[in-house]
């Protein structure tokens, strides 16, 4: 099987820094330098599109724009390029829902997909008027996932669940495609969801023995379903032409990290009831500069200010595409990947490191071309905005 890689939309804004915010944290004030437009997400877009990338992940939550709205538009912009769209199934009715996913399949010619956020912080939940506990979350996205699928399939759906109910539930048109489910969650409620429901299990970017054991799990839940899953990572990258260049840019990264803002962040953190998030926290060790490579090439700093995904891949396009290897030989077959700024750092990635999967035979072009040629300066860095 072809790798599968998908970008990111910074939809809570993009800079030369790392742009903090997720779990109930706020966006830092480096998000500003370069706010989300739709025209610049789009020039993002566009370009992940012309590197080989898929899809584009964008993300849920007060802390940025609105994802199905933002990808509606980004979408007009774009040709082949799909939309991993991040949303909360207890925001909106799953009749509703399944709804907007078959309208925005046939408007943008079938270039949905949904990433699936059952919620980690209840403070934030109740800010949306949503006061349920977290497994009570989880169960209610099983029932969601249930129904919607049902109109998918375009049955005629009743249910009179633990959470959510529906009558006489039907869709005028399905989508076409049916969008591909993506979900990701470490508790045992999360994995039970993924087991029955998903097409695509996603983890943060953990060593490959904690991935692995996660890999294990799903597999056995879903093999009790009957069902196979697919699984992803969640990973930022830093790849450069030599190791040097790289780490010398994530230490630039993190030289730009005020100390005061990296304690707050870690205190707000530190409350969540994610249990994902909770490992993320564990990589870093308190944050101590000499301790964030976790694994080679594995690197913890972005976590020190960013609720969610924490580690990047860092060094040499080279060892970077042994770490997707490494990461792939445990099965993992799709990659949703980010980098500050995210205009740059996609050409950094499509033109260093995709050719050379691409010549070992393991990644192909999505549109049938060749990988951008390695360049010793990306277009966008010599070009594009700053």
């Amino acid at each position: 099987m072809s790798l599968t890689f998908h970008w990111f939309l910074p939809t809570n804004g993009d800079s030369r820094h790392v742009v903090g915010g997720g779990h109930g944290t706020p966006a830092t004030e480096s998000g500003r330098d370069r706010p989300p437009t739709v025209a610049y997400l789009s020039q993002i877009a566009r370009a992940a599109e012309d590197l080989g990338f898929v899809g584009a992940l964008t993300p849920t939550g007060a802390w940025c724009e609105d994802a199905w709205l933002t990808t509606a538009m980004v979408s007009q912009n774009t040709e082949r390029l799909k939309f991993l769209v991040a949303f909360r199934p207890g925001f909106v009715s799953p009749t509703l829902a399944a709804q907007m996913a078959s309208t925005f399949q046939r408007q943008s010619g079938g270039r949905l997909l949904l990433n699936v956020v059952t919620g980690g912080e209840s403070h934030e939940q109740r800010a949306y008027g949503d006061f349920l506990d977290k497994d009570a979350r989880y169960r209610r996205t099983g029932e969601f996932l249930q129904i919607v699928r049902g109109l998918w399939e375009g049955k005629t759906v009743d249910l009179r669940g633990e959470h959510l109910q529906v009558e006489d539930a039907k869709l005028a048109r399905v989508p076409d495609p049916v969008p591909e489910v993506y979900f990701g969650g470490s508790s045992p409620i999360a994995g039970e969801v993924a087991a029955k429901h998903v097409d695509v299990y996603l983890t943060w970017g953990e060593p490959p023995a904690a991935v692995a054991e996660k890999i294990a799990w799903i597999r056995a839940l879903a093999d009790k379903e009957g069902r196979s899953v697919r699984f992803g990572i969640r990973l930022h990258v830093i790849t450069r032409d030599t190791s040097e260049q790289a780490w010398a840019e994530a230490n630039r990264l993190l030289d730009g990290f005020d100390p005061e803002a990296v304690k707050t962040i870690q205190a707000g953190l530190a409350r969540s009831e994610s249990e994902g998030q909770q490992r993320m926290l564990a990589l870093h060790d308190g944050g101590s500069r000499d301790r964030l490579e976790i694994h080679p090439n594995l690197w913890a700093g972005i976590g020190l200010v960013r609720g969610g995904a924490g580690t990047a891949l860092v060094g040499s396009h080279g060892e970077v595409a042994e770490r997707i290897k490494e990461y792939h030989a445990l099965g993992v077959d799709e990659f949703v990947l980010s980098g500050y700024p995210h205009l740059e750092e996609a050409y950094w990635f499509g033109e260093g490191v995709l050719p050379r999967l691409q010549a070992q035979g393991l990644w192909q072009h999505p549109y049938g071309q060749q990988a951008a040629p390695s360049a010793q300066v990306p277009f966008a860095a010599a070009g594009g905005p700053r």
